[in-house]
């Protein structure tokens, strides 16, 4: 379970992050949309898991550019939150597949055959 100080670091990494794909990394990722969905801070905060959602771009490919320029991404972080934070951590980047499995899953249950229950029979008092 995350402290509230994880949760406070994760919430600033998040934002920033999504600045920095929204404004500063569009020769990075062209025209995609990069969301991130979750960011998880080790007990140190010197390390972040952060998840990220594309949406109207190559998934892999935007994946394999951004963690291929993962350097230059934390470099600009350091810049925006340098002041505020001691440790900038390191980052790692993973693809959230939240979206693929939840469209999974909606197909399956859309799928299911589900016969109609049978008329329940009135009771008389």
């Amino acid at each position: 379970m995350e402290s509230k100080r994880q949760q406070k670091h994760a919430k600033l990494l998040q934002k920033e992050l999504g600045d920095i794909f929204q404004k500063e990394a569009k020769h990075l990722i062209g025209r995609a949309m990069v969301t991130i969905t979750h960011v998880m801070v080790s007990p140190d905060l010197s390390f972040a898991k952060v998840y990220l959602s594309f949406l109207l771009a190559d998934p892999k490919a935007t994946y394999e550019l951004i963690n291929e320029n993962k350097k230059e991404i934390r470099h600009t972080l350091a810049k925006r939150i340098g002041k505020s934070v001691r440790i900038i951590p390191e980052i790692a980047f993973f693809p959230d597949d939240s979206a693929s499995y939840a469209q999974y899953m909606d197909k399956v249950i859309s799928d299911l055959h589900i016969p109609p229950a049978p008329p329940e029979e009135e009771e008389e008092d």
